[in-house]
């Protein structure tokens, strides 16, 4: 049976030279890789007690969307700002070179609710940082963080710290 890590493409050199580009798109064309991807997040929840999963725009909605079905939760979308069509709240985050915004449908979390923020990626870290103050700010628990790959060399778990974090898959680079 193959690892995850086996469906990864790596493209070298890409966006820049020397950036190690870790390519999801091999994983999900392939049925066993989704099916393996689906089942290792899985696994990162087992005998945890929640309530929602969120998944940030767009492969976070990708991967989080069949566990929320798998474990029969609602699944909050986390989306660009102007793309949800009700009353929302926004998260400014920063950007390699400049800023970027999320929001989510202000009566997406109820008080209370404990929630698992689900993402293809942990690289810097700000849009899963965003994601989780969005969550907090109206009201819910962030218990745990899932993603499927972790880029290690540029530290997005500081921004993380105060979060249970969990990845399939770590590289040590960027």
């Amino acid at each position: 049976m193959k690892k995850i890590e086996e469906y990864v493409r790596t493209i070298p050199d890409f966006p820049e030279p020397g950036i190690m580009f870790r390519d999801i798109t091999t994983v999900l064309q392939d049925a066993d890789g989704f099916h393996l991807a689906i089942d290792e997040l899985n696994q990162l929840l087992t005998g945890l007690e929640f309530d929602v999963i969120v998944g940030a725009e767009s492969r976070g909605f990708i991967l989080g969307a069949p566990l929320a079905y798998e474990r029969h939760k609602p699944f909050i979308l986390v989306r660009k700002k102007g793309k949800l069509p009700c009353e929302t709240v926004s998260q400014d985050y920063d950007l390699e070179y400049g800023k970027a915004t999320i929001e989510m449908h202000k009566d997406a979390i109820a008080p209370g609710q404990k929630v698992v923020i689900v993402d293809d990626l942990i690289a810097t870290g700000g849009t899963l940082e965003a994601s989780a103050k969005l969550v907090e700010r109206l009201g819910g628990e962030v218990v745990k963080i899932i993603c499927l790959m972790e880029l290690a060399g540029l530290k997005g778990r500081d921004k993380l710290a105060g979060y249970d974090v969990e990845s399939v898959i770590t590289y040590e680079g960027k």
